[in-house]
């Protein structure tokens, strides 16, 4: 993929989500728009050199454009995991300097390298020699008492010296000690005009935003107001049909809309490949439990899937049986 196109597919981007963005959410997402930036869950760079790189890494053809998300703090470890990812066909690289969980800041890597911006440079700068696609950074607007006003501009301007131009800013401070990681998505203020201010500031950087974006009317106002891209996370995964099946003809001006019952019947050879591979319906249907959120049927769709998916011998059927429940309710 070109660097403009891939440019353009983060015009809008689903964020990368531990538990929630796996290869299966994100076949599903990719059905629902053609146009959209998609991520991974965040692996982590010694994971991705000695463990299953098949079940870490194995993706669909069909999820392209797709990056995938590192964790780590060793510039070696990270340059090697970015080979091995780039081999397997991503489009991009990403770096999480983002997440505030207790596990990942015991591995240093996550947001707590907003403390150590030259770190993350080195980080980059091996990332990048090791690829040939583009190598990009998630991040917030800092942790606990620093100035977002200082250490912001700061962080961006030396990650791009080291060779970055795309950032991901969540526009939230990260707590590191006395909030959780879900607390850490919602206590912090949003500081939307810190991130429109940067891009003023670097107008050669590429700077997308994420953090509390809920419709794509939300994204839009911050696309046009000057910003390269909007990352939409909860919002995508818990109301996809909301977020994602009008995307590509309101964000990209171009595509096809489907329903979500179209979007179903779409799923089903998926969903029997699966199963054929030894897998389980319950993978697969997690991520399909909020396509009909706000619609009539909705929870009869949820409660359906909910109570038959783990039956001996469920597959399609349990599906479509779940579908019948908003199909009467919308006749």
């Amino acid at each position: 993929m070109t660097a403009a196109n891939l440019r353009r597919a983060g015009r809008l981007s689903v964020a990368p989500m531990m538990d929630w963005t796996d290869r299966h959410c994100r076949y599903l997402h990719r059905l629902m728009s053609q146009q959209a930036l998609l991520y991974t869950e965040m692996v982590t760079a010694p994971a991705v050199i000695h463990g299953d790189r098949d079940r870490l890494l194995g993706f669909d053809a069909s999820e392209h454009p797709v990056a995938v998300q590192l964790g780590g703090s060793d510039p070696a470890q990270l340059a090697e995991a970015a080979r091995i990812a780039a081999d397997y066909g991503y489009d991009e690289i990403n770096l999480n300097c983002g997440c505030p969980s207790d596990r990942v800041q015991s591995g240093r890597f996550g947001a707590i390298l907003m403390e150590d911006s030259a770190l993350v440079a080195a980080c980059v700068s091996a990332m990048i020699k090791a690829v040939d696609v583009p190598v990009t950074v998630k991040c917030r607007i800092g942790v606990d008492d620093q100035n977002p006003t200082e250490i912001l501009p700061d962080f961006l301007a030396r990650v791009s010296a080291a060779g970055v131009d795309h950032f991901i800013v969540h526009a939230r401070k990260a707590w590191l000690q006395g909030l959780s990681p879900k607390e850490n998505r919602d206590v912090p203020p949003l500081d939307y005009d810190l991130v429109l201010a940067m891009k003023g500031l670097f107008p050669g950087l590429n700077l997308s935003i994420n953090g509390g974006i809920g419709s794509l009317d939300e994204a839009q106002v911050l696309l046009d107001q000057g910003l390269d891209g909007v990352m939409i996370g909860r919002a995508a995964y818990h109301t996809p049909s909301d977020i994602l099946l009008t995307a590509d003809q309101r964000i990209f001006g171009m595509g096809e809309t489907r329903t979500a019952a179209e979007i179903v019947h779409l799923m089903l050879p998926y969903i029997e490949a699966h199963l054929t591979a030894g897998g389980r319906l319950g993978q697969v249907t997690r991520h399909m439990l909020g396509l009909f959120q706000g619609r009539p049927g909705a929870r009869g769709w949820r409660r359906y899937l909910s109570e038959n998916v783990h039956e001996s011998g469920a597959g399609p059927q349990v599906v479509l049986d779940a579908l019948a429940h908003v199909t009467t309710q919308a006749a």
